[in-house]
């Protein structure tokens, strides 16, 4: 069976890591093993200058991991831009793939809007899973709705709509 994804999604500012954040939290608590992507359309580096592992890629290493007692980390060159469901395989033993970023995926959303910040979505109403937000958006009766510190009830939803058949570890 596959690992279900599912991506929070908002404009810049909205408290799309802060709702994260709460939701990885609240499915930890209920037993469940998480894994989360963050997309970024920009360039990055996660080695330090200077760095061993910064200095095998510089030195033309494909793929550079990092191993220790308590984690690992592998930093691979790209020809093009994998899609989730590519990342999503070599991600092992999750119950969950939760995704920030990728408004573009096919990949059902939970939107995250703020008053302050626009009354406008990004996303079409066939991709929401679900809107956290303080304001109420026109032509979005039916999709639910949820405060932006209700990381408790989205849980809920996920797990109804996501998560039934996995048993939590611990259960």
């Amino acid at each position: 069976m596959a690992i279900p994804i599912i991506s929070i999604v908002g404009k810049s500012d909205v408290g799309k890591t802060t709702l994260l954040e709460k939701v990885i939290r609240e499915l930890k608590k209920r037993g469940y093993r998480v894994a989360t992507i963050k997309h970024h359309v920009h360039w990055f580096e996660i080695d330090q200058p200077g760095k061993d592992t910064w200095r095998h890629a510089q030195a033309g290493s494909d793929v550079v991991v990092i191993a220790a007692p308590n984690r690992l980390a592998m930093v691979r060159r790209l020809e093009a831009e994998l899609s989730i469901d590519e990342i999503a395989e070599m991600i092992p033993d999750v119950d969950i793939i939760i995704t920030e970023g990728y408004k573009r995926s096919n990949k059902r959303k939970i939107e995250v809007s703020r008053a302050a910040r626009s009354p406008q979505l990004i996303c079409k109403r066939e991709e929401l899973l679900a809107l956290a937000t303080d304001q109420v958006h026109p032509g979005m009766e039916g999709i639910p709705h949820f405060d932006l510190e209700d990381a408790a009830g989205l849980v809920d939803l996920i797990e109804a709509e996501y998560l039934r058949n996995t048993t939590a570890v611990g259960e």
